[in-house]
């Protein structure tokens, strides 16, 4: 118990649910992560120059499907529309596994399958992620957001290491569409853990009633496009929105290189997704200790804004190194680590920007940013990208680094405002 109150930030009256809310993100990131393998290997399989049309493709139906994700919001209670995200993609991911299966065992073709598989779980990531932090971002407050989602995005990183560790220990016996089941499982598991932490609000609400939590019969309201305004018409969102663009393009860049350089020197879909599994478990257990053990405090120690700009200053370093050096364990180790820094802090700290907002704010804002604005960006990333790529990798690289200082510069402001806001809600709640 010691352990879980001094070192893990945890008090006692809140280890069921944080409990609860780090097996929900394991199991949701295990699912993610059982696929992410084979998505990349779908990736190559449709043929590595056409990665602009696969993000094109994921962003139109992004489009489609974010007003309708808005509507629902805003006129079901968020009891109601929670578990049906869930169960909505795992009737999904069935439904793949079905149309591998059949195309398998009639020798058809798995081109379109895979173009179709890759946009889907684009699309099928960033709802269940952003859906799940808004989910937490309702359930604990500001207060404890600061302690506690480090802990809880550490269940997330664990889900992330076993879910690519499942893959590439099941993959070459059973055949990547035999995962497919599996992740759907853990799926609806996750939905489990959406009921426990719901009778756990339940239980808290009889001594303090709250219409606006979770378990309100009330929704949220306002108009299914209320997202793009809160971006357009709030600079908290729109510098958010910014900083997750500049990311999105280096993260873009590195993707499309290493895609490249992984299919020229592995051969075979079930080898290719192996060595994105390794890379994913190196990944998610670097970002597994970060998250558990050392998010809080650089968040306690440095600030809000500081924390969120470890990544671009390593991106700054990295992308000048790659410049000079454009190899693939160059690019594989620095895509380790970047992604287990921006798993491991910028992450967790980007999801508590999100508990000085309103209800609304929290499920409309951060939706559009994390599905619409994220998806949009890699249309316009990969087409650049690709419309650039007679400069090679160490042009491309040389071009990243003015990037990551402008992302740092923004992510400075992030945190001066996010204390700012934090300052006048603490106020508000004294008065």
């Amino acid at each position: 118990m010691i352990f879980v109150t001094r070192i893990l930030g945890i008090k006692r009256d809140e280890l069921v649910a944080v409990a609860w809310s780090f097996v929900y993100f394991f199991c949701i990131m295990s699912a993610y992560f059982m696929l992410r393998s084979v998505r990349e290997t779908m990736a190559i399989v449709s043929g590595v120059q056409n990665i602009p049309w696969l993000f094109t493709g994921t962003f139109v139906l992004m489009i489609i499907v974010t007003p309708i994700f808005g509507w629902v919001a805003s006129r079901y209670p968020r009891r109601t529309f929670l578990p049906w995200v869930y169960y909505f993609f795992a009737a999904n991911i069935l439904i793949f596994f079905a149309v591998f299966t059949y195309a398998q065992n009639n020798n058809l073709s798995l081109l379109w399958i895979s173009r179709a598989f890759f946009v889907w779980l684009s699309v099928f990531n960033l709802f269940v992620v952003s859906v799940f932090w808004s989910f937490m971002a309702d359930l604990y407050t500001k207060q404890q957001s600061r302690r506690l989602f480090g802990v809880i995005t550490a269940g997330g990183s664990a889900g992330a290491l076993v879910g690519p560790l499942l893959t590439s220990v099941l993959v070459i016996p059973i055949g990547f569409k035999n995962l497919l089941p599996i992740s759907a499982l853990l799926l609806l598991l996750g939905v489990y853990c959406v009921y426990r932490l719901r009778r756990w609000v339940r239980q808290r609400e009889r001594e303090n009633e709250s219409i606006n939590s979770v378990e309100s019969e009330q929704a949220i309201g306002g108009a299914a496009w209320a997202g793009l305004n809160f971006v357009v018409n709030q600079r908290y969102f729109s510098a958010i929105a910014i900083a997750l663009l500049c990311a999105n393009f280096l993260g873009v860049a590195m993707y499309m290189y290493l895609a490249q350089m992984v299919s020229v020197t592995f051969e075979g879909a079930d080898r290719q997704t192996q060595v994105f599994a390794f890379m994913d478990a190196a990944i998610n257990g670097l970002s597994f200790i970060g998250q558990l053990l050392i998010v809080k405090h650089s968040v306690r120690k440095l600030g809000i804004g500081w924390t969120l700009s470890l990544l671009p200053i390593l991106s700054i370093a990295g992308f000048a190194l790659l410049a000079f050096n454009p190899t693939f364990v160059v690019i594989a180790a620095f895509q380790i680590l970047r992604r287990s820094l921006g798993f491991g802090f910028s992450k967790p700290t980007s999801d508590m920007l999100y508990s000085v907002v309103s209800p609304e704010e929290k499920y409309k804002a951060k939706n559009f940013i994390e599905t619409t604005v994220y998806r949009g960006w890699d249309v316009v990333s990969t087409w650049t990208i690709r419309s650039i790529g007679s400069i090679g990798l160490s042009g491309v690289a040389l071009l990243c680094v003015p990037v990551a200082v402008i992302w740092m510069l923004i992510a400075r402001w992030i945190g001066r405002e996010y204390q700012r806001r934090d300052d006048a809600m603490s106020a508000s709640e004294a008065a």
